[in-house]
């Protein structure tokens, strides 16, 4: 990554393609806010963002844990901290993962949704004794905007059973849930933590954690999410009223919420079409999420200082990628000025988490380019009040 450039319009000079523009402090204020406020332990979804420069950051910041989904995740997360704590969390994962993770690389804690991936666990660790099992418990995703409620999760009328197979050989027992991603509303948490309480009661087991996931939100037009507070207000609240369960861990997976605001991308007007622009990245490049689940990203047009252009004057557009592709499409509506044409280009944000992590080399289009640190704020930010971010949290006894 390179810090020679200060603002975003430095980095037009010598433009080829698309270039990407991350703000360090925004990483650093989103973070600190999750490290300073929420009562447990964050463990970052590092699916969301695994560029090194990510990684580092968050461990400087003190983000000891990691929710790891692959074994190149877990190698990458390895060699960037030895003392990284990680976490397993993919539902169903291949037997030789399994085994190179835990006697390479000395993961213990593991995710499962079936007897059958208990099963396989146990063989491929040969029965060890000292495995942190997480039962993945499938939950309604009604608040969320992605819902992830389809592909894993043990349902609740089967995971008090599962619950009791899994507590006979784990040396800790969690429980986990997704309450879907880009979540809406904080009560989906309330909703989630009673449910999973109401299996665990139900199977009469102990268990040692309970993990609420990811979900956490970031900020896009149209799409603005109650103050990240009150998630984690609902969800406090909630667990306190948990009884019966001694130093029982509280666990959570940001990862969008700590990344999205971090990174822009830099664009090119190739042509104009009425209100459809053809610009030089895509859904099959950094801007997927804008694709194919229609998020809205916010937009602002980049001149030099003395073309101010019709400012006042917006008008909805949609992005055509650089793809022979129609699916290259990404509705919007984008607002940008009504005079925007071929030659200018447009800064889109909030593309730090799933933007460069999700880029293909379709059609010859590369997307392996350089990351420039500025010093602009980002174009949205959840975290606009620092006076949030200052006070370090005591961690709920239960």
């Amino acid at each position: 990554m390179r810090r020679e450039q200060k603002s975003v319009k430095s980095l037009l000079r010598g433009y080829r393609q698309p270039v990407f523009a991350f703000r360090k402090h925004s990483i650093e204020k989103a973070a600190s806010f999750f490290l300073n406020n929420f009562k447990g332990e964050p463990l970052y979804a590092v699916k969301t963002n695994p560029e090194p420069h990510v990684i580092k950051i968050l461990c400087q910041l003190g983000f000891h844990s990691f929710d790891v989904a692959s074994l190149e995740e877990i190698r990458l997360v390895s060699s960037l901290s030895k003392d990284a704590n990680l976490y397993y969390m993919h539902p169903v994962k291949p037997r030789h993962a399994i085994r190179e993770a835990y006697f390479k690389y000395g993961v213990r804690h593991f995710s499962l949704d079936s007897k059958e991936e208990l099963d396989k666990i146990r063989k491929e660790t040969k029965n060890a004794d000292d495995l942190c099992l997480h039962v993945r418990m499938s939950i309604p995703n009604t608040f969320a905007e992605l819902s992830l409620g389809e592909k894993f999760g043990v349902n609740l009328q089967d995971a008090p059973k599962l619950l009791s197979q899994v507590r006979q050989y784990a040396k800790k027992l969690g429980v986990c849930f997704h309450v879907g991603s880009q979540c809406m509303h904080p009560d989906a948490y309330r909703i989630a933590i009673r449910m999973a309480i109401s299996s665990i009661k139900e199977a009469k087991v102990t268990i040692e954690s309970l993990n609420v996931g990811g979900g956490f939100p970031s900020i896009y037009p149209g799409m603005v999410p109650p103050p990240m507070s009150s998630y984690f207000d609902a969800i406090h609240e909630e667990f306190r009223k948990v009884k019966g369960y001694k130093k029982l861990e509280l666990l959570c997976e940001p990862g969008r919420a700590i990344v999205a605001e971090s990174t822009s991308v830099i664009v090119r007007v190739e042509m104009r079409k009425g209100q459809n622009l053809y610009i030089n990245d895509g859904t099959y490049g950094s801007l997927f999420d804008a694709g194919i689940p229609h998020f809205i990203y916010p937009v602002n047009l980049l001149r030099g200082k003395d073309d101010k252009g019709d400012s006042d004057h917006v008008l909805p557009f949609s992005f055509y990628g650089p793809t022979c592709d129609t699916l290259d499409f990404m509705k919007g509506p984008f607002y940008l000025p009504s005079d925007v044409r071929e030659g200018d280009f447009i800064e889109i944000g909030q593309i730090g988490a799933y933007g460069r992590t999700m880029a293909t080399g379709f059609n010859g289009f590369s997307h392996k380019r350089g990351v420039h640190e500025v010093d602009d704020n980002p174009l949205m930010t959840m975290y606009g009040d620092d006076k949030d971010i200052n006070h370090s949290p005591e961690k709920i006894a239960v």
